[in-house]
């Protein structure tokens, strides 16, 4: 495996500075400099992507786990990872890989993570864990290859991905993750997130939209700073107005961490306050994470209210949903992509 890899998305500048347009933030990084996501270098003017094939995490994984509920239910993924973030979570739960100061990684090139992918029986290949854009250039490489090998591609993302780095993408993703944190609060994301401006995100779900990629998305309440209610009614209506009622929504538990140790976690009563509110708001599909045995975990029929899918955690207990994605009690079309698959998964561990 190569050392350094050129980058994609990025402008040469007259003092031999460039310019990364892989991320909203769009880092102006002078010779022998990093961007802020630090994994993506200058040497000489041109810009090297650091971690290309570095992978500190290639897990089989249960769909759900994404949390992905409405796409391939039941299905088997891939999931991997590099180092590196273009964000700075204060409560990140995986800050060991997404902060690190070091570039470190297991070597894979693309066409070994879709062999090992399809041996293992996977479906498809999530880029998840910590932020995809940053391993930009392996991704796209890995999804395109895993396209024509019959697998479908998701990621888990924070939603920074510059328009144009989405476009090239687009056409191999079936599905996207978008995590939002503290309601949208703006100054949430100032203060524990380093992001000055989450406008972006925003601009990225409509992008999806557009280009018909399927969307969920995942909202993390942390308890005190970010679990304003008026916060979470402005981000509803916005996912209402703009993306539709029947995108599912999942209100996650925030468990302490990194460097929020001394805080505590979501109450149960906050959570489940969340959860009503989107759906009094209008929301079809409405789910509590992070609360294994919640009912809050399983799906209902928007119309008649019957339950369809029971869950316990990442596990699908009981699946009514009918082959053509219909709820089989009153007819009511089911928004879910792909077939649904028995038997359930087991994480195991590829490295």
């Amino acid at each position: 495996m190569a050392l350094s890899h050129e980058a994609m998305f990025y402008e040469r500048l007259p003092d031999s500075s460039v310019k990364c347009n892989l991320c909203s933030r769009r880092c102006v990084i002078p010779p022998g400099q990093r961007g802020f996501c630090g994994v993506r270098e200058n040497r000489d003017g041109k810009l090297i992507t650091l971690v290309y094939g570095k992978l500190t995490s290639f897990n089989i994984d249960p769909i759900t786990k994404k949390p992905l509920f409405h796409v391939w239910p039941g299905a088997g993924v891939a999931s991997i990872s590099t180092v590196g973030c273009n964000f700075r979570c204060q409560f990140c739960d995986n800050w060991v890989i997404s902060q690190s100061q070091e570039i470190y990684g297991k070597s894979f090139s693309p066409e070994k993570v879709v062999s090992l992918a399809k041996k293992a029986g996977a479906h498809g290949i999530s880029y998840t864990y910590n932020e995809p854009t940053i391993f930009y250039e392996f991704m796209y490489d890995t999804a395109k290859l895993a396209i024509k090998e019959g697998l479908f591609n998701t990621i888990v993302t924070n939603g920074y991905m510059t328009p144009e780095a989405l476009d090239e993408l687009a056409p191999y993703l079936l599905a996207a993750t978008v995590d939002i944190k503290g309601n949208g609060n703006v100054d949430f994301y100032r203060k524990f997130m380093s992001v000055p401006d989450p406008s972006p995100i925003y601009d990225f779900l409509l992008e999806l939209k557009e280009k018909k990629i399927f969307i969920e998305i995942t909202d993390l309440v942390i308890p005190k700073y970010g679990d304003n209610l008026d916060d979470l009614r402005r981000l509803v209506r916005w996912i209402l107005d703009n993306l539709g009622d029947e995108v599912p929504f999942h209100v996650l538990r925030f468990f302490p961490d990194y460097k929020m140790m001394d805080h505590y976690p979501t109450p149960t009563e906050t959570l489940v306050k969340h959860y009503n509110i989107a759906k009094e708001e209008g929301l079809k599909y409405v789910y509590v994470g992070n609360l294994p045995g919640h009912p809050g975990e399983n799906t209902y029929c928007p119309s008649c209210g019957r339950l369809l899918i029971r869950r316990y955690g990442f596990d699908i207990l009981e699946y009514n949903v009918t082959k053509d994605h219909r709820c089989p009690y009153c007819g009511h079309r089911i928004n879910i992509v792909g077939e649904y698959i028995s038997g359930g998964w087991y994480w195991t561990s590829v490295i």
